[in-house]
């Protein structure tokens, strides 16, 4: 009897390995795998700007890496909902700090630390979670910073936008390998349907791009969407939340993923690197 659809991946025309540097960007999704590669002993950088969920974000973080441009005054923003905390539209709230210089010194020290990175780096793997988009003035922001709602407009990208994103992103990669993926979380804060044609959006936006990519195989998908939910449909394979995946999925797609991208020479020393983290994760008791 066969219980569920397979979806059949085989192995990615980019391929990555542990003496690879790989910059990895995007959702939560993104910040799973990147944790599992840096247990696995692989040489990352996972979001340095913070979690990104929408392609023009991870579009705009790309163009801060490729020019250097240090963040300044003008960047600043004051938190919301009484924080008292100073961020950026271009960060994540992890980055906010009690005073503009706190969080300037914070924000530039990751920016110059991920510049070189960015530089050195052969390998990109984006990780695109929505289609939809908060604007603020008309820009498109990667964190609202708990500000008033008043102050933004949020809308879908069209498939051409998207595409667009994809296609930018493609272009400042260069001749670095690029693995890109849907994020099998689901945003449901506007409803299943929505959430239904924002990932609609991203795959059939990310499919064009791909489709007039000239890199010569340079650039491949990865599909932890399909897996996750054709494989992995069942509630139990999903966090208490119902909407990101579980433990258990985090795994599984992982395993799926070093099967097909990662040389079968290596995998060994990859099981032999995670033994080792969870080996020093252990706090002795005495």
């Amino acid at each position: 009897m066969k219980l569920y659809t397979e979806v059949e991946v085989p192995p990615l025309p980019v391929s990555i390995g542990l003496k690879d540097k790989i910059m990895v960007l995007g959702s939560c999704f993104a910040d799973n795998i990147g944790a599992k590669m840096t247990a696995a002993g692989f040489d990352v950088c996972v979001n340095p700007f913070g979690t990104l969920y929408n392609p023009a974000s991870l579009a705009s973080a790309l163009q801060r890496l490729e020019s250097a441009i240090p963040f300044g005054p003008e960047d600043c923003v004051g938190m919301g909902a009484g924080a008292g905390l100073v961020c950026s539209f271009h960060h994540h709230t992890s980055f906010a700090a009690k005073t503009a210089d706190e969080f300037l010194s914070g924000a530039n020290s990751s920016l110059s630390e991920s510049v070189t990175f960015w530089r050195e780096c052969n390998k990109v793997i984006v990780t695109a979670g929505t289609a939809m988009v908060w604007k603020h003035n008309g820009n498109v922001v990667s964190n609202c910073l708990k500000r008033p709602a008043g102050e933004f407009t949020h809308e879908l990208l069209s498939v051409d936008e998207t595409a667009d994103c994809f296609e930018g992103i493609m272009t400042m990669c260069g001749k670095r390998g690029c693995i890109f993926t849907v994020s099998p979380i689901r945003h449901l804060s506007l409803g299943a349907h929505c959430n239904t044609i924002s990932k609609a959006t991203l795959q059939i936006g990310l499919e064009k791009a791909l489709s007039m990519d000239d890199k010569d195989g340079g650039v491949c998908y990865f599909p932890a969407y399909e897996i996750m939910n054709d494989e992995l449909r069942d509630y139990r394979f999903y966090a208490e939340d119902l909407c990101h995946p579980s433990t258990t999925a985090v795994e599984y797609l992982w395993e799926r993923f070093i099967r097909v991208a990662v040389p079968e020479s290596e995998h060994l020393t990859i099981k032999a690197n995670e033994k080792a983290a969870r080996r020093l994760s252990h706090r002795p008791l005495h």
